[in-house]
């Protein structure tokens, strides 16, 4: 039985280390590492969980992920033909002596101030990806000069960068609570189009429904059905783009929704907007 760590080291390469992945799917494991993350998703899609806050991922996107925030990426059930991606990992008190000059001054800046992680839309990241292709192909001093010269780039983009602040203090989790939640998130990506109960879900965590709640509340500020149904409705916003041909009421029963009026209250309490407005705007935005 393979071992899931929620620590995961990263193998050391020098100041700056580089992983491609291309593989049938991404790390699926909720995780976290001393490390900040730069990734650029070069192929797939799929749902970006990070502290408490899901999010969909698409290609020519670039996320910075925070040293030890918890996240991972789910590769989406529509992806047949694999994923590619480009993971920078840093980690800033070894590297920041070498920002000592006044001409570092921004990078500097940018890398003691991302506070929480961020995600760069695919319109302002792909004029990137080159920059990052050449990262991961170059070494030693190529290689860190060219990531110092990408981080410059990416301080003067402050304003393009969106946050993805989750609300959930860092460095809070346990390696035990830390593997604990990836068990009760990995059931819930695997079921949420079934019916979940309370008593289904504590299971899963070894607890009492009544511990559970008090449990999954403290560590992701909240509710289990709010999160479920989160995963839920970004579920179903691809399957409206996706699958146009199928009916609202269908999606709603496939994403785990007994009825749809249901379906449309907490479609509407989460993206601020109905099912045929949500498609309307993205059809405007194409």
């Amino acid at each position: 039985m393979k071992v899931v760590q929620f620590t995961v080291p990263v193998v050391y390469q020098g100041s700056i280390c580089v992983q491609e992945d291309i593989l049938p799917s991404f790390y699926s494991n909720y995780h976290r590492h001393k490390e900040i993350q730069l990734t650029y998703i070069l192929k797939g899609r799929g749902t970006f969980m990070i502290g408490n806050f899901t999010h969909s991922f698409e290609e020519d996107e670039i996320y910075i992920v925070d040293a030890d925030e918890p996240h991972m990426f789910k590769t989406g059930e529509d992806v047949k033909d694999g994923i590619h991606a480009i993971h920078i990992f840093f980690d800033y008190e070894h590297f920041k002596s070498f920002l000592d000059f006044p001409e570092f001054d921004d990078v500097k800046y940018f890398l003691e101030h991302i506070n929480v992680s961020k995600k760069l839309d695919a319109e302002h990241a792909v004029a990137l990806k080159d920059k990052f292709v050449q990262i991961n192909t170059s070494a030693g001093i190529d290689r860190l000069l060219s990531f110092v010269k990408l981080i410059n780039f990416l301080s003067k983009k402050v304003d393009q960068w969106t946050s993805l602040y989750t609300g959930i203090p860092q460095r809070k989790f346990s390696d035990a609570e830390g593997l604990r939640i990836n068990e009760i998130f990995q059931y819930t990506f695997q079921h949420f189009g079934d019916k979940i109960s309370l008593e289904d879900i504590a299971a899963v965590a070894h607890m009492t429904p009544h511990a559970f709640c008090k449990y999954f509340k403290k560590h992701t500020r909240k509710t289990y059905v709010t999160f479920l149904n989160e995963i839920r409705i970004e579920r179903a916003c691809k399957m409206l783009i996706d699958e146009s041909s199928e009916s609202v009421s269908n999606i709603a029963f496939k994403t785990g929704f007994n009825n749809v009026v249901n379906f449309n209250r907490v479609f509407k309490k989460i993206t601020k907007l109905s099912p045929s407005e949500y498609v309307h705007e993205h059809r405007m935005r194409d």
